[in-house]
Parts: structure tokens; C-alpha cells; sequence
């Protein structure tokens, strides 16, 4: 059997399961959202509009490019599309501040994108998945309706962080106190769902992990570049730069494996894009923090004066 006609093993409750974890998640990441990080970007909005354009302009279109030059399986093609499709993930913050980047900047950009993923997820996953000649007969066979997609975000992403936010301006200790644990907790909760899922799909993992790995590896590196380049063209300040490609870099693969399990079926080389993804990003994120860490960004030093690279 191929791999466009593998389908992933989870029953209703896994599924369930999910979703429930991504939006207690997004509640979590809400707790840090304040009215004033939406002022912010009205007060300063070069550095959260280059990391918007580069979220959900260019690595769209730049990855539709690279699905066409690697021609992956279909299947696989278009989980690189619905990766890129999807807004920064929730731990962008914690890398962008290990990194010495504009934490402000990066919950400012984590906090827009997400709300505008509600509309653009949808039409980023339509627009580029039915331009691929391989990947568009797969959107057409279940007849995908953006709004659809459009209702299942709105649902775990745009109602958990409404909440959030609401339970952050009006209940503030008790969003202090629950902040943490509830951040880690859902974390830690997510990462055991994907590998309680590999383990029970195991043998089809371990069949395509190899070009699966690749695949996600230039993936990735093509995403971090795209943020790092918009920002530096745009010639944001190097603490903004690093905010920016890391933004970028680190994608909501759990809610692509939300769509993909409620859209798309599980569809083999789709779900195991995206939860190498989950997996990879955080390795290649914290690298990339770890390598910024040791060279501290002064106080007067602009983005030609550092020499930070990916």
C-alpha cells in the first residue's frame, strides 16, 4: 500500500482527546496575552507586519515552491502545505526569550497570528494545495470547504484564547498562578499524545521516517530562513530578528494534526509530516536558541552590526 493510502490509526476519542489539548493549550498561551500587546503592534507595527507577512505569505508560497522542486508523495506534499498554513507555535515565546530576541514582539506576532490563522489557515491550505497539480486532486476527492476549516479553528483556537485573555484581564492572580503548570502541563500532556500515537502506529512510521525526516529538516531550515531574511531585508533590529525567524520557524503542527485527523482522515504522509514537525521544530528551535544565548545582543548594536546568522 501506498503512502497517499495509508490512514493513520485513531478512534473518535483519540480524536476527541485532541482537541480538547489544543484548545486547553491555546487557553494556556491566552494567559499571557494582554490588551496591550495588541497597542503595542498599532504603536510599533513594522516588526509583527514583516512576521505576519513572512508567516502567512511567504512560507505558503515559498513552500508551494519547494513541493514542486522535491515532488514528495502527495500526501506528504500537502502536509508541508498544511504545516505552512498554520500560525506560530505556542512555544516561540520561551525560544525567543532563551534566544535573547524581543520577547513583546514574539506574544505580540504569536498573538495576531493566531487570530488571523482563523481566516488565512483555510485559504493558505485552499489557495496552494489546489495550485499543486499532485495535491489537488486530494482536496478535490473530499471536497474540502474552507469553512469548515474556518469552524473547527474558530473552535479550539479562537474560543480557548478568548477565554484565556478574558481570565487574564479580569482575574489576574489566578491567571498568575495558573499560568505555569498550566503551559508545561498542556505541553507535556501533548507531547505523550503523539507518542502514545506513534507507538500505535509505529510500523508505518519506522517504513517512512527516513524521507520523512529529510522532508521536515529542509522544511524547517526553509521557514526559520524565511523569517530571518523578511526581517533582515525589512532591517529590523537584531533582538526583532531573532523574534521574527523563530516565530516563523516554530509552526502550530498540532493544530495541522487537528485538521488533518478531522479533514483528511488521518491521511498517512500528511499526519506524519506534521507530527515530525511537532517533534523536530523544538529540536532545531532550541539550537538555534542556544547558538543566539552565547552571543548577547548590546544594547546600541543594530541588524548590520551583528553577524547573527541561521
Amino acid at each position: 500500500m501506498g503512502l497517499d493510502q495509508i490512514h493513520l490509526n485513531f478512534n473518535p476519542s483519540s480524536l476527541l482527546a485532541l482537541n480538547a489539548i489544543i484548545g486547553l493549550m491555546m487557553f494556556g498561551m491566552a494567559l499571557d496575552i494582554r490588551v496591550a500587546d495588541f497597542v503595542r503592534i498599532l504603536k510599533t507595527p513594522k516588526g509583527p507586519a514583516i512576521g505576519l507577512l513572512a508567516q502567512f505569505i511567504f512560507l505558503p508560497a515559498l513552500t508551494f515552491v519547494l513541493t514542486l522542486v522535491i515532488r514528495p508523495a502527495p500526501s506528504i506534499a500537502l502536509g508541508m502545505i498544511m504545516v505552512a498554513a498554520c500560525p506560530g507555535g505556542n512555544l516561540s515565546n520561551i525560544m525567543t526569550w532563551l534566544a535573547g530576541g524581543s520577547a513583546a514582539l514574539s506574544v505580540s506576532m504569536t498573538a495576531v497570528s493566531t487570530m488571523a490563522a482563523i481566516v488565512m489557515t483555510p485559504l493558505n491550505l485552499a489557495l496552494w494545495g489546489s495550485l499543486n497539480p499532485d495535491t489537488a486532486p486530494i482536496l478535490r476527492q473530499i471536497s474540502l470547504e474552507p469553512l469548515g476549516v474556518l469552524g473547527t479553528i474558530v473552535t479550539i483556537l479562537g474560543i480557548p484564547m478568548t477565554l484565556g485573555m478574558l481570565v487574564a484581564h479580569y482575574m489576574p492572580a489566578l491567571a498568575g498562578r495558573v499560568r505555569g503548570p498550566f503551559k508545561l502541563g498542556s505541553v507535556v500532556v501533548f507531547g505523550a499524545f503523539i507518542a502514545i500515537a506513534l507507538y500505535a502506529n509505529w510500523r508505518i512510521f519506522v517504513d517512512v521516517i527516513g524521507l520523512v525526516m529529510l522532508v521536515v529538516l529542509a522544511h524547517n531550515a526553509l521557514a526559520l530562513f524565511t523569517g530571518y531574511a523578511s526581517a533582515r531585508l525589512a532591517r529590523l533590529d537584531a533582538g526583532d530578528v531573532r523574534a521574527v525567524t523563530i516565530e516563523v520557524g516554530i509552526q502550530n503542527s498540532a493544530l495541522a494534526l487537528i485538521l488533518i485527523f478531522d479533514f483528511f482522515g488521518g491521511l498517512g504522509g500528511m499526519a506524519i509530516i506534521a507530527a515530525w514537525w511537532g517533534v523536530w521544530h523544538i529540536i532545531a528551535g532550541l539550537a538555534l536558541s542556544f547558538f543566539w544565548s552565547r552571543r548577547p545582543i548590546g544594547p546600541a548594536m543594530d541588524v548590520q552590526q551583528t553577524g547573527d546568522s541561521v
